[in-house]
């Protein structure tokens, strides 16, 4: 197919539906009957998962479910307003951006799929948008890159945190495990950082403004954010190495194909979207939120219980913890929360994390081991509550064993040290 077929062919389309939860669905396939120098084939493309998630899914979010008001008429009609090709290219060439935003069969047929089968979908997005766009519009401007990429997160995730596709990828912007730790996104068994709204929003810019550093076009930026740029790379050299989205378009997996003209259609509906007689659904701000460092493991349910905050809200506001626990231990974690709830939290800190902590941390107990080896020097056996001390700078053995009532000896057969040198920073076992 050349560029200018794809760009000005008529279709005729048909979609493959599925009924498979969110997260389990099968691909969704758009079949376009392309109608070029008076022959006629078809092009099947695989949609976006975005595109397949139905508008209950999107709802279940604690945002969605406080902050936009479905009960208010938004005067979203069911009927969409049909428009001739002519019109498509003319209102794509009056907006404002600086990325190419083509016109072609296939972009005719994700507007009509946003403007049709998703328009509820769309309003839901829009008034999502309230959430989440200053975060992307921020991190953007920062790194100098077009401010419509903003709605990438729309093909990712259909703005989405909790997203997770059969892949694997994960939250707004979908990134994969390996990917988010290259761009500093940390994941272990308590903490995704790709779940992070703010976190994952400015490593994606990161990443970004690196792959057009490398491809000089943003095009085929955004088909490496989908399929990755070793699937771009192959692209291109089959093409005869033509740097040009459209002129590797055959050569692309199927579901890149369908990616950069869900991208422009995208765009177009959240530009146009009242001359498809689509609103936004209501929508209520949230209330300033502020953070806090964490320094000691804490779960949700003590916040809860002593600030007076929802566990859901308190889940929404920090999605990067996966099990409700800040491990704080580790290293200092940060805690999202109300502004109104702050000076609570910071005034009551003591009480939070003691509320409940022996039942709430059950797998943290101490276990005791008494060995041969420590009652061989003479040392105390490592029984007794544990506690951990950090080494600060000017610290020995000596003041660290007085201040504990234990003696030097003890403190070498708990930590397995052979002399009395140790380093500031690390930590010391003690038994009391």
């Amino acid at each position: 197919m050349t560029t200018k077929g794809i760009r000005r062919s008529i279709i005729t389309l048909c979609i493959g539906m599925t009924g498979l939860p969110l997260g389990l669905q099968a691909q969704e396939s758009l079949n376009v009957t392309i109608h070029e120098n008076g022959t006629e084939r078809q092009e099947t493309i695989d949609l976006p998962k975005s595109m397949t998630y139905p508008l209950d899914s999107l709802l279940t979010d604690w945002k969605a479910k406080n902050y936009i008001d479905l009960g208010k008429d938004c005067s979203t009609s069911t009927e969409n307003p049909q428009f001739s090709d002519s019109v498509y290219i003319d209102r794509l060439s009056r907006m404002p951006v600086v990325m190419e935003m083509p016109y072609n069969e296939i972009v005719r047929a994700c507007i009509d799929r946003y403007t049709g089968k998703l328009r509820n979908n769309v309003a839901f997005m829009l008034s999502a948008c309230n959430f989440y766009m200053p975060i992307f519009e921020e991190a953007l401007d920062a790194y100098d890159l077009p401010l419509e990429l903003k709605y990438l997160p729309i093909i990712e995730s259909a703005l989405n945190p909790s997203a997770v596709s059969r892949a694997g990828a994960a939250g707004l912007w979908q990134f994969m495990l390996r990917t988010g730790k290259l761009y500093g996104l940390e994941s272990n068994s308590y903490v995704d950082e790709r779940r992070d709204p703010i976190k994952s929003t400015w490593a994606a810019a990161r990443y970004l403004k690196e792959m057009y550093d490398i491809y000089k076009d943003w095009n085929l930026v955004i088909a490496a954010y989908n399929c990755g740029p070793g699937n771009v790379n192959k692209a291109i050299r089959r093409a005869g190495g033509k740097n040009d989205y459209w002129a590797i378009y055959n050569y692309l997996p199927r579901e890149t194909r369908g990616y950069v003209p869900a991208f422009i259609a995208a765009n177009y509906v959240m530009t146009y979207y009242c001359k498809h007689n689509i609103c936004p659904m209501e929508t209520n701000i949230p209330a300033d939120t502020d953070t806090i460092q964490v320094t000691q493991n804490l779960h949700f349910r003590q916040i809860a219980d002593i600030c007076g905050i929802d566990m859901e809200q308190i889940k929404s506001l920090n999605p990067q913890y996966k099990r409700d626990i800040i491990p704080g231990d580790s290293k200092p974690q940060t805690l999202r929360l109300p502004l109104t709830h702050i000076s609570t939290f910071i005034d009551r800190q003591d009480t939070i994390y003691k509320h409940r902590r022996e039942e709430l941390f059950k797998n943290r107990k101490t276990v005791a081991a008494e060995s041969s080896a420590s009652k061989s020097k003479g040392g105390k056996a490592a029984s007794g509550q544990l506690t951990y001390h950090k080494i600060r700078s000017g610290e020995t053995l000596s003041t660290i064993a007085r201040r504990y009532g234990v003696t030097v000896n003890q403190l070498k057969s708990w930590n397995g040290l052979r002399n009395n040198n140790i380093t500031a920073g690390k930590r010391l076992k003690i038994y009391q």
